[in-house]
């Protein structure tokens, strides 16, 4: 099994077809679920698993609400959001990656997130920080080749 970080095929298609909203007024609500290394995540996960999804104190299955902390926004040819960070306080667990996804319906995918090792807290604080909003960091990037 592998986690490759990877922005998934299902979610540039929802974004073609119209079925990703990101603006400040959505209603679509976005969760990132945390993964052992036992999982197989990558560009073609098409929709939330509890399928090796990390357990143990201060993790829920499912994962944390995430807000937006920037909204589509652009810089040059690319265009870019990004998440404010999210902490599992008081948590126990190991994880190796995570999904971001949406909420409801088929629970679609949106990324794949590798930490490239397992990370570790013990009744401590889990934090996934997201790295800067801008065209070349943010976390959520279009840009042509």
């Amino acid at each position: 099994m592998a986690i490759t970080q990877a922005m998934c095929t299902s979610f540039k298609v929802a974004l073609l077809n119209g079925e990703m909203d990101f603006s400040a007024d959505t209603t679509q609500t976005f969760k990132i679920a945390l993964y052992t290394s036992a999982a197989n995540l990558s560009a073609a996960t098409t929709a939330y698993s509890v399928t090796n999804e990390v357990s143990g104190t201060g993790y829920v299955a499912g994962g944390n609400t995430l807000t937006i902390s920037a909204a589509p926004a652009s810089s040059g040819t690319t265009a870019f959001l990004d998440f404010a960070d999210t902490t599992w306080t008081d948590a126990t667990i190991t994880a190796r990656g995570a999904l971001i996804y949406k909420a409801g319906g088929t629970n679609a995918a949106v990324a794949v997130l590798d930490f490239g090792a397992d990370k570790t807290s013990t009744a401590g604080d889990f934090a996934v920080q997201f790295p800067t909003a801008d065209a070349t960091n943010a976390i959520v990037r279009i840009a042509t080749p």
